[in-house]
Parts: structure tokens; sequence; C-alpha cells
């Protein structure tokens, strides 16, 4: 039986939608739940190998990276060794008890379901494992828009996190997505322990996101302004743009 967890109970909203209906999802709860306590088990995971990382006085930031990163992974025990008797079968469909109906779904490729995350760790899990490219990342982040990132990563983004976005954005930002991207770095700087991930990006990510923030103050000169903003009347929305840019200078350290 799982003990109630806070940050998995159910929003005001979603519990008054709960009563109208008449019905509790548990199954529902139970999901939220679970991806709750597993956001929660790898942020302290992290944390803790942050800490362990200081402690041991590691020589350079990559070293510092690859503790944190290898945080998950566990020793060897006398037990685990080549050789042993395996107790998951190499076929599957192979296991009894299985209908021909569980086979044939198994077999179906399934339509793979819009990139949504409703937590941070759904959001790590589809950024590794189904957005591969850039530009699927790119057009991810684009889609969740920044008030959604900013809601998803409200207590922290995440070691390493940081640096993939900005340089997901820094690669493919497009003149067109100019105001879309501006808010996407508003709302990341607005996350829980900003200033610390800041710090631990590596000198790849800290040159990524000086080019991102040249190509941002690029996209804003009169110059570049295309021929459909001239026709509507010139720079409406550019001077907001234009303070927010400086405003995010100033919060990213670049200044």
């Amino acid at each position: 039986m799982l003990n109630p967890h806070p940050s998995a109970l159910p929003s005001p909203t979603q519990a008054r939608a709960m009563e109208r209906n008449g019905a509790v999802d548990f199954k529902a709860l139970e999901k939220e739940l679970r991806a709750a306590l597993a956001a929660d088990e790898k942020y302290e995971r992290e944390n803790a190998a942050k800490f362990r990382a200081v402690a041991q006085k590691v020589p350079s930031y990559e070293d510092f990276r690859n503790i944190v990163l290898a945080s998950h992974l566990k020793p060897l025990e006398r037990k685990d060794k080549m050789g042993g008797k395996r107790t998951v079968p190499w076929n599957c469909h192979a296991t009894q008890g299985k209908t021909l109906q569980e086979h044939v779904a198994t077999e179906m490729p399934q339509e793979e379901a819009p990139f949504q995350p409703g937590t941070s760790a759904e959001f790590y899990r589809d950024w590794r494992r189904r957005l591969r490219s850039g530009p699927e990342r790119y057009q991810a982040l684009l889609q969740l828009g920044g008030p959604r990132l900013g809601c998803l990563f409200q207590t922290d983004v995440g070691f390493g996190l940081l640096g993939e976005l900005l340089e997901t954005l820094a690669n493919h930002v497009r003149p067109a997505d100019r105001a879309a991207v501006l808010g996407v770095l508003h709302s990341l700087a607005g996350t829980g322990r900003f200033r610390l991930n800041l710090s631990l990006l590596s000198l790849s990510e800290r040159e990524c996101c000086q080019a991102l923030f040249q190509k941002l103050q690029a996209m804003g000169a009169p110059g570049a302004r295309t021929g459909q903003e001239v026709l509507g009347g010139g720079q409406q929305g550019t001077e907001p743009e234009q303070d927010l840019l400086q405003e995010l200078w100033v919060l990213y350290q670049l200044h």
C-alpha cells in the first residue's frame, strides 16, 4: 500500500472534477504518485551525488558530471556474475499464460502518443528515449512553451538537463520563433536552483548559451525584420522583446 505524497495529490480542479463525475480514478492517482516518487528519488540521489563529488574534491567538471550521471548505478555483488542462472526467458513470447490477443498486441506496432509530459519525471523519460534528434527536441520545447516548462521544473531543472536545453535552442532557433524561445528562457530562469545549475554548465554548454543570445540579439535588429513585419506596422512587440532579452542577459550571467 503506497503512502500519500503531497506532490502526487490531485489539484483542486482535478478533485472538483472527480467529485462532479462521482468517481475517483485510483489508477491515475497511483500513476501520478509513482511518477512523483520516482522524481523525488532521482532528485535526492543526484543531490547526494553532488555533495559526494564535492567532498571527494574531483579534479575536473567532467569527473563531477560523471559521478552525478552514474548515481543510479549500484555495485555488483558476489551473486552478480556471468554464467549465473537466468530468471528471465530470452523469448518473452514463449511465456505461458499469454493469450493470442496479447501476442498480437505485443507484435503490432503502436502509434506513439504526443509529447505531453505531466511531470518532470515523464519529461526526463521522453526526452531521453523518444526525442532523439535536435529538431524533434526543439519542436517539443516550443510545443510545451515557457509556462508549461516552468511548471514542470518548478523545483529544479535537474543536473545536466539545462545545458541540453540551451544547446537545443542554440542549434535550431529561428527568427519566427524568437518570442517563444525568449519565453522558454525566461521560464527556465525562474526554476529552483537555477543559479546552481547555471554554474555547473560545461564550457561547450556555456558557449552555446552565449551563441544563442547573440542569435536572438541579431534577430531583433531592424535589418532582421521580415517583410510581413514591415507591412504590418513596424516594431509592435519588438521593444518588450528587447527589454526581456536584456533582462535575460543578466539572469544568465552573460553581461
